[in-house]
């Protein structure tokens, strides 16, 4: 009994396996079965591939054929496999070459007429493929622009069934249909934001471009209209271009969510602002048969923005711990599990009190203390520990109201400033594997070559001594030092730089 197999891609998140595709016919009565741990789509693939390749010309052989997908312990989902397995019944009737098939790395779903579908995931699958040190894979001919962006891979497009196997040697008339093409529901491309919009909040400025120079997590409180969701959607803009590491993990999940690369890598960071009602799979990620990822995977090397932050459910907010300090964010379910990057700046905005209106000149608030105490309460103590940077926004009077938008710092100055201070970050972090201060550890710190001397760090010192701080806050107030000495060009953190980190810190308490 003759065995051909071919070579597919399994995806759990981001990570891709290499799936051995091996199918036999036997002298039996016809049928097709499908093993290896399939799911259910997976397992509707046979009344696809039966129908794709009538419909194709491509006749199958006869008898039962059995179609094994390897490692079987391996949990297989969706429908890119229909290509490989079709590829590899028709080398086993001998109407492709073996070798041929055996060379190639296989995607696609299969349509009853034989065309081939374009998938959502190819540029993380392609990765895979290459990681795994095979040349070359087939893909839709939807799918070719996203996939050659992978580079050390051949990619070839099909546009069907019969196209393919044309390609690996069958004896078949060209037949020239046209290409199911991709439909993406591509969001309108919104107006460039300027931070010079900002009218009156230079200090809410300037820890902003302060967070964005050391990707500090930042938190604003202040009343209604007082510019809270302006300063945040602003800090996008101010964030240098991506890295080409973090540009092909942001296109892969934008890839894994159906928004393709438009030919070429994303370079600009990310923004997700989900609404506070969203649960806790809705943020971090789920799914009852494909895992899925959540806001604060989308916002990897971005923006996490959480406006209205009191109102999220509690359990919500404290699976964003998690992510915070480990950068990823790991998806269990019974079938298997899924792990994203992580690694984004969370914003998180709120009002003073439910009214929106304590601590306001104009404005009288009817919340008792013990109702102002509850509502930024619910903002959990471990979650506000990891934030570096907590503002208050003040409202603006009418005398601010006239003042010219040129009158701010613009965003492309922002910017540039931002780009100085991460590129002599980066240089004092050569050979760490971080980049940005705020990704340094305590440890690292706090040793020998880079102790601050005493007489910088006494206050400090002082108020880790009396409890006013934790030693988590302790290494995020010197992680904000750092930062704010590189905004003002100095070698390192004076006692007025630490001074300010810690005013920073404990801004809004």
């Amino acid at each position: 009994m003759a065995v051909a197999r071919t070579w597919s891609v399994a995806l759990a998140g981001l990570t891709g396996a290499i799936v051995e595709v091996e199918a036999s016919a036997a002298a039996t009565v016809p049928g097709m079965a499908i093993v290896g741990l399939p799911d259910k789509s997976l397992g509707e693939a046979a009344h696809r591939i039966k129908s794709a390749t009538a419909n194709s010309g491509c006749e199958l052989p006869g008898g039962k054929l059995t179609i094994n997908l390897s490692p079987a312990s391996l949990p297989k989902q969706g429908s890119a496999f229909d290509l490989s397995m079709a590829i590899a019944c028709l080398a086993v009737g001998g109407l492709v070459r073996r070798e041929s098939a055996e060379r190639v790395v296989h995607l696609g779903e299969l349509g009853l007429d034989g065309r081939l579908r374009p998938l959502v995931g190819v540029l993380p699958a392609v990765l895979a493929v290459a990681r795994a040190g095979y040349d070359a894979v087939m893909v839709p001919t939807a799918n070719v622009e996203e996939a050659q962006l992978v580079p050390g891979v051949t990619v070839i497009g099909a546009t069907s069934l019969r196209d393919a196997a044309i390609w690996h040697g069958g004896e078949l008339s060209t037949i020239d249909l046209e290409p199911v093409r991709q439909r993406v529901d591509r969001l309108p491309t919104p107006d460039p934001l300027d931070l010079a919009d900002v009218v009156g909040q230079p200090d809410a400025v300037d820890a902003m471009v302060a967070a964005a120079a050391g990707g500090h997590h930042v938190m604003m409180v202040g009343p209604p209209g007082a510019g809270k969701t302006m300063l945040a959607a602003r800090l996008p803009e101010i964030l240098p271009d991506l890295e080409p590491e973090a540009a092909v993990e942001v296109s892969c999940l934008r890839s894994l969510i159906g928004l393709p690369p438009d030919g070429a890598l994303a370079r600009r960071p990310p923004w997700e602002s989900p609404h506070h009602s969203s649960s806790a799979a809705a943020i971090i990620g789920g799914g009852s048969r494909q895992i899925r990822p959540g806001a604060a995977a989308r916002a990897a090397h971005g923006v996490l923005f959480l406006d209205e932050a009191p109102e999220f459910r509690a359990d919500v907010l404290d699976s964003l711990r998690q992510p915070l300090e480990a950068g990823v964010v790991t998806v269990h379910r019974a079938h298997g599990s899924a792990t994203f990057p992580a690694a984004f700046q969370l914003v998180l905005a709120a009002n003073p009190c439910p009214c929106g209106q304590y601590g306001t000149a104009d404005g009288v608030c009817t919340c008792p203390p013990q109702a102002r105490r509850r509502y930024l309460g619910r903002i959990s103590g471990p979650l506000l520990d990891r934030i570096d940077i907590r503002v208050r926004v003040h409202r603006i009077t009418s005398a601010l109201t006239s003042l010219s938008q040129e009158s701010g710092v613009s965003t492309a100055e922002a910017r540039s400033r931002v780009e100085a201070v991460r590129a002599a970050s980066a240089e004092r972090l050569a050979g760490t594997g971080w980049i940005t201060n705020a990704q340094a550890s305590g440890t690292w710190l706090r040793s020998p070559r880079m102790r601050l001397p005493r007489s910088v760090t006494s206050a400090l010192d002082r108020s880790l001594e009396r409890g006013g701080i934790t030693m988590r806050g302790y290494d995020r107030i010197l992680r904000l030092s750092w930062t704010l000495a590189d905004l003002d060009g100095a070698d390192s953190p004076t006692a007025e730089h630490l001074g300010r980190a810690l005013f920073l810190r404990k801004g809004i308490s």
